[in-house]
């Protein structure tokens, strides 16, 4: 059911200098940005690693109680639905339950112990990320 890692997500302070250090210097590729649903403004840039696998680095989100630059794991499925049902049957918290994010992907969310946010997602094939796998 869990087939890998899809993405770290990170706050960051300065988008250009984040963009220097992992497209400049470590040479991943700047793939796609999206934008908040409610303000237009920007909210995330994919950075893909490999086929399969993103960073996403969120733009300063002014006014926001920031606790440091982690943001969330995301663990990958295959069946999200798979996913959820097995968070219920072993007593997980279902922060989120399944929906499809703007990204077009479905996930759903639970937390560690110690609070640190989790994301199931299935990647679809009409997705921008399923697009960029499908041309690697």
């Amino acid at each position: 059911m869990i087939t890998g890692i899809g993405h770290v997500a990170f706050d960051v302070e300065d988008m250009e200098k984040a963009l220097d250090f992992y497209c400049g210097k470590l040479g991943f590729q700047d793939a796609f940005e999206t934008r908040d649903p409610e303000t237009g403004k920007p909210w995330i840039r994919y950075i893909q690693v490999t086929k399969g696998q993103f960073i996403e680095l969120f733009y300063d989100r002014e006014g926001e109680n920031r606790q440091g630059s982690y943001s969330h794991l995301c663990l990958l499925t295959d069946d999200i639905w798979s996913a959820e049902a097995l968070m219920k049957e072993k007593g997980l918290p279902l922060d989120t339950p399944a929906k499809k994010g703007s990204d077009g992907n479905w996930q759903c969310w639970t937390h560690d112990p110690d609070g640190n946010r989790i994301e199931f997602m299935q990647i679809m094939p009409d997705s921008k990320q399923g697009k960029l796998d499908a041309q690697l």
